[in-house]
């Protein structure tokens, strides 16, 4: 089998204005990009046309989140076909911040997901556990119920990545130490063959998200497991290609 190409994800979230952006294109520029990476970047929303314009052509463009519907009266909402109108080919899914802010419940997660896919874009589908999942040992519990929801829908997962994100890492500048994250890394590695294939298992890319920045992005890449990460604040920093280049030390 075809080793896993390492893929870096950053997420914007709500965060940046043209200006921010701009600046933010022009220092990651000047520094070289490794062709064995695939980078993508999740961007707002009425930014997405302009982050493709801005950041140069092998960094693909994300949204942070999309409806599983063609088109209609939903307001405030955006569809596949308005994404990647706007030149963007991935999509964000389940990220704990829209699980736990927006009440998207791991059946929501996986119609999203089933739905971008069929609708030809590729996702980056989060799981994760919250502080007090880990600590009453139920973190695979917790993780094997949103792998569930997600497999229920998917029929085809070429185009599917994982990001774990343990919810208590996001932003607290806590992380979960490398031989934490390859633990539940190999786990969720060891769902898929047990409840997709073998092959699916051995393919699909499955990425760290819970602060990573520069000063822990070589040690975690090393963990035969992670495949990559999904970053939120250090992918608004000027040196974040040092992040994306992990994966090649």
């Amino acid at each position: 089998m075809a080793a896993r190409r390492f893929l870096v994800g950053g997420n914007w979230k709500m965060n940046g204005n043209k200006a921010a952006y701009t600046e933010l294109a022009a220092e990651w520029s000047k520094q070289k990009i490794a062709e064995s990476v695939e980078v993508v970047i999740g961007v707002p929303a009425p930014y997405l046309s302009f982050a493709r314009e801005t950041l140069s052509a092998n960094i693909a463009i994300a949204a942070q989140n999309c409806l599983d519907k063609v088109k209609g009266a939903y307001t405030g909402e955006i569809c596949p076909d308005m994404i990647k109108d706007c030149g963007a080919t991935w999509a964000i899914i389940g990220h704990s911040e829209r699980r736990e802010y927006f009440g998207e419940t791991n059946e929501i997660v996986g119609a999203k997901t089933a739905f971008c896919l069929e609708n030809g874009l590729s996702v980056i589908a989060c799981v994760g556990e919250k502080l007090e999942d880990r600590e009453s040992d139920k973190t695979m519990d917790v993780i094997n119920a949103q792998m569930d929801a997600i497999a229920a829908t998917v029929k085809d997962w070429k185009n599917v990545v994982i990001a774990y994100e343990p919810v208590w890492a996001i932003g607290t500048g806590k992380t979960a130490s490398p031989e934490q994250a390859q633990e539940v890394h190999a786990k969720i590695r060891e769902w898929l063959a047990a409840k997709v294939s073998a092959d699916v298992a051995g393919a699909t890319r499955i990425l760290y998200g819970g602060s990573v920045k520069t000063a822990n992005c070589e040690a975690l890449a090393a963990c035969a497991d992670i495949d990559g990460f999904l970053v939120g604040g250090a992918s608004l920093l000027p040196d974040f290609p040092v992040v994306m280049n992990a994966g090649t030390k």
